[in-house]
């Protein structure tokens, strides 16, 4: 665009504009231009014959000029002109569901007790695609088949194909899908809310029918007249899963070589009825079936016309039985006879503890010490072979504890509260050789596996190769034996103390601000000279010394 035709005045029409005869070169200017070897876009400068541009604030000042001398008469306001924006339906109606409340009834041909079910559902109205659901909510011990009766989908209403709309849907209406009728009862507060906004009015809620089988279920009439001597039911409802656990010694002094053998006895109370499991040790080679007596009720007194019967034979009844064994007969600390087998009680679960201190609190159960196993062989423990120098003290010994060696167990909590934590030292190395004078290393102690790395800084002109001198590893102090062994710990790094590390010997000159900082936290376990060789070697440079970086692989300059 050109300031020719706008500095006089007149519009930029047909007729208007005028040509410039003095005007010569009409080439179009580059905006393409290189660098690097790449082809970058540029802004023009000028137009075409070489004609100034109008600059960006100028441009948009004059169409801002123009704008305010259109006419709105003629061509309208520009707010009336705009479009709504158009927000589609799965967006403005994403998440939005009705829910209604209803039931069906459903006959039951073949029942002298019923002859109808009234069953209960929730329909659910998806508003950004008009599909629908009916799900069933469960009942516990109904034997009836509860869930997703209707999966999501959009209901026809008649046989021409035409579907339900949220608009057909109201309160105390039948409901008619895939020939069965739901009576839609009521809804929540969102329904309510959204209908009445479309300008639908409810009707009144209505209540849900009671099912008469549980009504009758709930009311129901025990169908005896005489009380009876024991409540069954209670007792099974109430004491279902609760077991009394104790544990005691069979005196088998009857068997073949009259030993002692451990066994746990249970108690149901569901029912009254006992169980006595042997306890089997690995490698015992006993029986490999523990139980010693199956769950039954084990009679105490028989009545005196049935004792001389041959039990052996027979079953015994409860017509036989004058008395079974009951909580109260089992008491620790004394012997009890249980099919002719003579049993100690020494000892019981906490669950046992309790039920006897809520039901028979005169019972003292005290836990007995049993006399040890004299009569059984003694296991010799197996010797761990010596050490013989390969790998660490931890890995060599995972080869004599299992067949198949496991990694050596570490104790996790240490290593997520100290995770990226480590104290690092100065060190020179204390050796006879004039050549490992200028040495300087980077002792590090990891928190996380007590382990220790060295590193070595980098010497100029000094001919040896820095870098890791020292691997993460367990240190072992000087004396340490292989079946005792003692690591190094932080409370052995002292400035000026020698640590020996494998034959060689390092002084400690200098460390970080953080390792003050730790051993001053955990002053408990560190011994008062440690902290003072640190206090008075970092307490007057501290300002000098740069902060720690527990990410880095060193540490600042000794201070001098």
């Amino acid at each position: 665009m050109s300031w020719n035709w706008n500095s006089h005045g007149l519009p930029f029409l047909p007729g208007y504009s005028f040509r410039d005869v003095t005007k010569l070169a009409f080439h179009r200017p580059q905006t393409l231009g290189y660098n690097n070897g790449y082809a970058l876009p540029r802004r023009p400068i000028a137009g075409i014959g070489q004609d100034p541009l109008l600059s960006e604030h100028l441009l948009q000042q004059e169409i801002s000029e123009l704008s305010l001398q259109t006419s709105d008469i003629t061509y309208g306001s520009y707010e009336q002109g705009l479009p709504k924006d158009f927000i589609p339906a799965h967006v403005a109606l994403d998440k939005k569901v009705l829910r209604f409340y209803a039931y069906f009834v459903e006959k039951i041909p073949c029942s002298p007790e019923e002859d109808s079910c009234v069953r209960s559902v929730v329909i659910y109205y998806y508003l950004e695609d008009d599909s629908m659901c009916i799900i069933e909510p469960t009942v516990q011990n109904s034997g009836m088949l509860q869930g997703t009766r209707i999966k999501r989908q959009c209901l026809p209403k008649n046989e021409r194909g035409d579907l339900y709309l949220w608009k057909d849907l109201n309160l105390g209406m039948d409901l008619e899908v895939y020939g069965v009728k739901y009576h839609i009862t009521h809804c929540d507060a969102f329904t309510k809310e959204f209908m009445e906004s479309e300008g639908i009015v409810l009707n009144d809620p209505e209540p849900t029918p009671v099912d008469p089988y549980s009504k009758r279920r709930t009311t129901l009439q025990p169908s005896f007249t005489t009380p009876s001597e024991f409540d069954h039911i209670h007792q099974f409802l109430t004491m279902d899963r609760k077991v009394l656990r104790f544990f005691a010694l069979w005196d088998d002094a009857d068997s073949l070589y009259g030993e002692t053998r451990p066994v746990t006895i249970h108690y149901f109370l569901v029912d009254d009825t006992v169980e006595i499991r042997e306890v089997h040790e690995p490698n015992s080679g006993r029986n490999p079936f523990p139980v010693l007596m199956r769950r039954q009720k084990l009679p105490k007194k028989i009545k005196p016309e049935f004792e001389t019967f041959p039990s052996c034979v027979l079953e015994v009844s409860t017509q036989e039985v004058d008395e079974y064994y009951s909580p109260k007969d089992f008491q620790l600390g004394q012997m009890i006879t249980l099919l002719s087998r003579r049993f100690l009680l020494r000892d019981c679960d906490g669950f046992t503890k309790e039920y006897y201190q809520k039901n028979h609190p005169d019972m003292e159960m005290k836990q007995i010490d049993f006399p040890k196993k004299t009569d059984m062989p003694q296991v010799t423990k197996k010797k761990v072979p010596p050490y013989n120098g390969f790998g660490s003290l931890e890995d060599s010994l995972q080869n004599c504890l299992s067949l198949i060696p496991e990694p050596p167990k570490k104790n996790i909590l240490k290593m997520l509260e100290n995770s990226n934590k480590a104290l690092r030292y100065s060190a020179r190395l204390d050796s006879p050789n004039p050549n490992d004078e200028g040495r300087r290393f980077v002792l590090s102690y990891f928190l996380s596996d007590d382990t220790i790395s060295i590193f070595e800084k980098p010497t100029r002109n000094s001919g040896i190769i820095s870098g890791r001198f020292l691997e993460k590893t367990h240190v072992p102090k000087p004396g340490a034996t292989v079946d005792n062994p003692e690591f190094y710990s932080p409370a052995d790094f002292a400035i000026g103390a020698t640590v020996e590390v494998f034959s060689h010997r390092f002084v400690l000159t200098d460390a970080d601000q953080y390792v003050l900082t730790y051993l001053e936290s955990n002053s408990s376990q560190i011994p008062c000279q440690t902290l003072e060789s640190l206090q008075q070697k970092l307490g007057v440079g501290t300002a000098n010394n740069q902060p720690v970086d527990q990410n880095g692989d060193d540490v600042a300059e000794p201070s001098s």
